[in-house]
């Protein structure tokens, strides 16, 4: 896929999907009730929680990184599309469509890449108890662009656990990915563990701490990520925030900013009650 296509895809996809929210905007003042949002962005933390069942849920968002061993610079567009077809399982696209970068001094658009998976819940969370899922993404594009610290995955595991204790609510994540360079196929283990507290006026903080290994570096990065989230609607979510990272093979500054949006009509009728 050339990148003029790509860009002109990307917009297509932005124009349609911000034309869908304006509409359904007016049809959501008049409802009662509209379904609430997950939102997996803006940390690198995912909720074990799913996103509610018959409802596609996009995340968008843009990312500027600055001083890494890949790029002095780094503009992203990403975009993630979820839809749960069952209490306990779903369906995950994620994408790059464009990536502007630059290296040694020369700056360049590319496509990013492109992975598409599943994720289910093994325990669901009741009162005391958190909830435990599992995640499986399998790349099907990787684009020319460069990677930040944490580097790109051929496939991608994941244990998540979340709960909510004391008035905050904790995400902790356990990663396994497999890394590509060439004929070369190496392990990566990553540990993150985020925490978010609501503040005033329909606002949220979260702060973020993670830790990945770089196996085709020999070297691990780690970060520090702070956010700030605004519920606009029960199905619109913003956010902003930044993550430095601490060492020499760490993308050193990140800003991003973007929104959740969980589309308010059901793909199909709930089931009916069974007598």
């Amino acid at each position: 896929m050339s990148l003029s296509r790509g860009l002109r895809l990307t917009v297509l996809w932005y124009y349609s999907l911000l034309s869908g929210f304006i509409a359904t905007c007016a049809a959501q003042s008049g409802a009662s009730s509209a379904p609430v949002a997950n939102p997996g962005r803006p940390t690198v933390a995912t909720p074990a929680t799913l996103t509610p069942v018959g409802y596609f849920q996009f995340e968008n968002g843009i990312q500027y990184a600055l001083d890494s061993t890949e790029f002095s610079s780094r503009f992203g567009v990403n975009q993630v599309t979820e839809l749960t077809v069952h209490p306990r399982l779903e369906l995950i696209l994620q994408s790059e469509p464009f990536v502007g970068s630059t290296v040694a001094g020369q700056h360049s658009w590319q496509a990013g890449g492109v992975s598409a998976g599943v994720q289910g819940v093994l325990l669901p969370g009741h009162e005391t108890r958190p909830t435990v899922s599992v995640s499986y993404l399998r790349s099907i594009y990787s684009g020319p662009a460069p990677d930040i610290d944490m580097g790109s995955a051929n496939q991608s595991a994941q244990i998540l656990v979340s709960d909510d204790l004391f008035g905050f609510h904790v995400d902790a994540n356990g990663t396994f990915n497999e890394q590509v360079k060439g004929t070369v196929r190496r392990a990566q283990f990553g540990q993150i563990l985020s925490v978010s507290h609501p503040l005033i006026s329909n606002f949220t903080l979260a702060g973020e701490v993670w830790h990945f290994t770089q196996p085709l570096l020999h070297s691990n990065t780690i970060g520090n990520l702070w956010a700030v989230s605004y519920t606009a609607r029960p199905n619109l979510v913003f956010d902003a925030g930044f993550n430095h990272g601490f060492n020499a093979t760490s993308t050193r500054w990140e800003a991003f900013l973007g929104f959740t949006y969980l589309l308010p009509h059901r793909l199909w009728n709930a089931r009916p009650p069974q007598p």
